[in-house]
Formats: structure tokens, sequence, C-alpha cells
């Protein structure tokens, strides 16, 4: 039963399409090709001293899934050959993939540095709950690395950047951060969320650490939450693993599997929602009821180079945009993107994003909505703007369903 097939290593060189489909643990003694879910949440051991031994860390093998689970495993070395680096641990989310990191890496006393224009719930979790623990945070603007080096102080930990940021999509420069961060003896550390593997891979713009919510694109069904950090085997297995042993924010073996599989289609996933995106964000700038399109693959993005340059010459699937309001006033403006919105009839109007079904939302009340009116005007976010996750349905679809609102408008 056990045939050398199933003991094949993959060769060195194999290009990231390939190692989507093919990396993973070896096949078991039964042949399957398609990797094993393995639902257990405990593994038996031959004899007592193994068990011993491997609980204590000195022999390799499975004991417990919150400590390391086969079909987990598979997910995480997967990831890892996407971004480039030697190594991964699979969590329960995206945001507990953040404070696993938080955890593992920073104690009171120290300080970080992050992005004022990352995910609201990334802003509540740094700024707000790690601070009840004496962990101070300096938020910057995204595109600005001078004051990204100003903020530094000698306490300093960690620079955490999310590239492009959600909704807004501003860029950061990579690997000018990174040398910033490493002159300084800081770690930084880069959400790839909306990029994807696929398109970006910080670790080789410098970056040490490389965080996922699986939930998006590398699942790309909207079907479980999961999240990754990728780094180092020195960061990962020295740091972060003995935390999520402790702490249990792992990833289900379940929801592992389903975005194993998920990654397996992210390539043509991404160029195909990519390709509609640019569509989509060329006949938004030239509507007469939208007053800015923000989309890093369009020309007039002022961070378009960057993002050709860093992201393999494509602008993401995510794209936000102002309508255009008679009166200024934040009520008004909010009143106006609900009307778009709520007159969409192919777009599910929902804050996930990363599926293959193109959402809608209104980030001021709904992944922002957390955030006070000050954080949200210091992150550019208005009452009017509309953030739109382009999935794989027709172009021409998608513009009616956002011009029956759009072309109705007061």
């Amino acid at each position: 039963m056990n045939s050398p097939l199933n003991a094949r290593t993959l060769p060195e060189g194999l290009h990231p399409d390939t190692l989507a489909v093919r990396e993973a643990i070896p096949r078991s003694v039964y042949g399957e090709h398609s990797e094993a879910l393995y639902l257990s949440s405990s593994f038996v051991q031959p004899d007592a001293a193994t068990a011993a031994r491997r609980f204590a860390g000195e022999e390799e093998g499975y004991t417990y899934t919150r400590t390391g689970n086969p079909t987990v495993t598979s997910f995480e070395r997967r990831l890892a050959a996407l971004e480039g680096t030697e190594s991964a641990i699979g969590t329960a989310t995206g945001m507990s993939a953040i404070l696993l990191m938080c955890l593992a890496l920073l104690k009171t006393g120290d300080h970080v540095i992050c992005s004022r224009s990352m995910f609201g719930s990334t802003i509540k979790l740094i700024g707000g709950e790690l601070s009840r623990f004496g962990v101070q945070t300096t938020f910057v603007p995204q595109t600005d690395a001078a004051a990204w080096k100003a903020a530094l102080r000698p306490e300093t930990r960690l620079m955490f950047a999310e590239t492009p940021t959600n909704p807004l999509t501003d860029l950061c420069d990579i690997q000018a951060l990174a040398d910033i961060a490493h002159e300084a003896g800081v770690l930084l550390a880069v959400d790839n969320c909306f990029a994807s593997p696929a398109l970006q891979q910080p670790a080789k713009w410098g970056a040490d650490l490389v965080l996922h919510s699986g939930t998006k694109f590398l699942d790309g069904q909207g079907r479980v939450m999961a999240g990754a950090v990728c780094g180092p085997r020195a960061l990962i297995d020295d740091k972060l693993a003995p935390m999520i042993r402790s702490a249990g924010m792992n990833l289900s073996p379940f929801n592992a599997w389903v975005v194993l599989k998920g990654m397996e289609t992210l390539s043509i996933r991404m160029k195909a929602q990519s390709a509609n995106a640019l569509q989509l964000a060329d006949w938004l700038e030239s509507h007469p009821r939208v007053a800015r399109v923000y989309y890093p693959g369009l020309a007039s993005h002022p961070q378009h180079a960057l993002a050709m340059r860093q992201q393999s010459g494509l602008g993401g699937a995510v794209l936000s945009f102002d309508v255009k309001v008679k009166e200024g006033d934040p009520a008004s403006a909010r009143a106006q993107a609900f009307h778009v919105i709520d007159s969409t009839r192919v777009c599910s109007i929902t804050a996930n994003l990363g599926d293959t079904k193109t959402t809608i939302t209104h980030p001021a009340s709904t992944s922002h909505g957390r955030l006070t009116e000050e954080q949200r005007q210091a992150a550019g976010l208005g009452q009017g703007l509309i953030r739109v996750a382009v999935g794989l349905e027709h172009i021409e679809d998608l513009k009616a369903d956002l011009a029956r609102g759009l072309d109705t408008l007061q």
C-alpha cells in the first residue's frame, strides 16, 4: 500500500501556480489524490515514552490538534510556499493572526508603528485593546515613509502595514519600510490580505512577517474563517508556535482543508477578478455621479507605478468610490451611498470580500463602524464611500447593477 509514489518529494524551483496545487504533506498509505481531511482532536501514540517525547517537543509527531494537525500542516506548507517564506502558522481568523503576532512578540512598554489606514478591527485591537496591557501605538500616514521613520522610538518593536489598505487601496512601499525597520532593529509585518501571494509576496521586498485573513481571497468563496502568519522559522516556530499552543487560537482542520483547496485556484481567480475590477473602475471613473475612484490599477491612482511594480502589474480585485453629492454634509452623503447600495440586485450587500461573488458595502458603517468619526476622518473615510470587492460575474452585469443606483441619484 505504501508505494514509492506516496513518498515522492517535489523538485526545487517550481512555479507558485504549481505549488498552489501540489505543496502539502506526503500522501498517506492509502494514496489519496486530494489532500486528506484529518478530523481528529487527538492522535494515538505507539507507547508512553513516544508520547512523552512528542509532548516535550523532542520528537516530531502529532499529539493534539491544538498543537498541530496534518491538514493544518498542509495548509501552512502551501501558504508558506506561495509567500516564499520558511514557515507559516494557521489561526482561527485573520484577526487572531494579528493577535497571535502581538502576544508572541510584544510586552508591556513596547511600541508599535501602524498605518492609520488599516482595517477598522486592526486599529481597534492594536490601538485600543493592547493599550490596556501597556503596549503603545503610533498611527502614521500609510504612504509617508518619512512619517514611519520619524515615529521610531527606542522601545519600538514592530512596524505593521497593510497594502493595499481597506478600503481606500493606499499602498506602502514595502522595501522602503523594510529598510527603515531593519536599520532600527525593528520587525516589519505586512497584511497581504487584499493582494494575496498571487499578486504580491511582501517577504521578497523585505517584510519579516506576512499576515492573512484566509477568509478572503485564499478561500475565495466566502465559506470559512481562517488566518495565518508567514515568516522565518526563528519567529514562527520559536515565538508564535509556543504562544498558540497556550492560547489556542488555532485553525480548525476542516477550515484548513477548505482554504487549502481554495488556494488551488487562487492565481486564476485573482487574475480574472483583477481584470473585472479594472474594467469596473474605468467605467466608474467616467460616471458623472462618481466623485473619485480608489483603485491601484488606474493610472489616476497616486501610487499606480508602485502598484504595477509591487503587485505583479495588477491592481487587485477591490475598489472603492465616492458618490458625488449636491450637499456636502455627511448625512446626505450617507443617504446617497445607501441608495446606490440598496439599488443593487446582483452585488451582495455584505462586508466580506475575496469571494467569487461581488460584494458591496458602506465602510463607514460596517467594517470601520466601530471607529470614532475622528479616526475615520484621519483615514480618509467619508460617509459617501462605497467599497466593491469584484467577483467573477460578467462585467456588463456589474456595471448595470451599479448604474441602477448611480443613475437615479437625486
